[in-house]
C-alpha cells in the first residue's frame, strides 16, 4: 500500500474539522497529522510536522477574516513544497482574487460544500501537491461574471494614469496631494480628472459633485 498523504487540517468549527478528518483518515489515504483551529496552530503544525498538504478554512480565529488566506501565503512562501487547499463558505471572488493574487501554484480555492465529496478532495490535494491549482466551478463563474461586469463598465475606458487618479481621489485626496504622490503637476491631474468625468458622463449639468459621482462608481466597481 502507498505512504498516505499526510495532512493538517485548520478548521475552528469542531463539528466540521473532526468530520472532515475521519471521512479522509476513512478512504485509506490521508492520514491528519494534526486537525487545528486557528491560524496560529496551524503555521505551528506546518513548521514542526512538515505535512504533504494544508486544508484549511478561511475564516479562522482571531479575526475571522482572511487568516486562511494568509496563513496559505505564509505556507507556501516558507514550504512551497506544501500544498494548500483553501475552503469558503461563499463563491466570493474577491476571496479568489486574494488567495491567488501572487501566483496559482500549489494552491486550490474549494467551496465548503465539496467537503462531502470525497474524489473531489482527493484530487484537489494531489493536484495542489503537484504544484498545479485547482479553482472551484462555482468561484470560476463568478470570476468570469467580475470581468464581463468590468468589461461593460465605464471604468474600462479609462487609461491606466486615469485610473491611478481617480485611485488617489477614493482615498480623499486633494489635486495637490494626487499631484505629490503621482509625481505630476497640478495641472495635469486636473486634465487628467476632466478626462475621468468626460468618459463617466459626468457633465457639468449634474446636480450631484462630479468627484463624488467619479469616486462612487470606482468603489462600486472595485468591491
Amino acid at each position: 500500500m502507498p505512504d498516505r498523504l499526510r495532512l493538517v487540517i485548520a478548521e475552528d468549527s469542531y463539528l466540521v474539522r473532526e468530520g472532515t478528518r475521519r471521512l479522509l483518515e476513512d478512504s485509506g489515504e490521508v492520514e491528519v497529522v494534526a486537525a487545528v483551529g486557528s491560524a496560529g496552530e496551524l503555521l505551528d503544525a506546518v513548521d514542526r510536522l512538515r505535512p504533504q498538504a494544508v486544508m484549511t478554512d478561511i475564516r479562522m480565529p482571531p479575526g475571522h477574516d482572511m487568516e486562511g488566506i494568509e496563513a496559505a501565503h505564509r505556507i507556501r512562501a516558507k514550504h512551497p513544497e506544501v500544498g494548500v487547499v483553501v475552503l469558503s463558505q461563499h463563491s466570493d471572488e474577491a476571496y479568489a482574487f486574494e488567495l491567488l493574487k501572487d501566483g496559482t501554484a500549489g494552491l486550490a480555492y474549494l467551496l465548503k460544500e465539496r467537503v462531502g465529496d470525497l474524489d473531489e478532495l482527493l484530487r484537489s490535494l494531489r493536484e495542489t501537491i503537484a504544484g498545479r491549482s485547482v479553482i472551484d466551478p462555482a468561484v470560476v463563474e463568478s470570476l468570469l461574471a467580475r470581468r464581463g461586469r468590468l468589461a461593460r463598465s465605464p471604468l474600462a475606458k479609462l487609461t491606466a494614469r486615469e485610473t491611478d487618479v481617480l485611485r488617489e481621489m477614493a482615498q480623499g485626496k486633494t489635486n495637490a496631494a494626487i499631484a505629490a504622490s503621482l509625481s505630476v503637476s497640478e495641472s495635469a491631474v486636473e486634465k487628467y480628472a476632466n478626462a475621468i468625468f468626460s468618459k463617466l458622463e459626468l457633465s457639468e449639468a449634474r446636480l450631484v459633485h462630479r468627484r463624488v459621482a467619479a469616486v462612487l462608481a470606482f468603489l462600486r466597481e472595485s468591491s
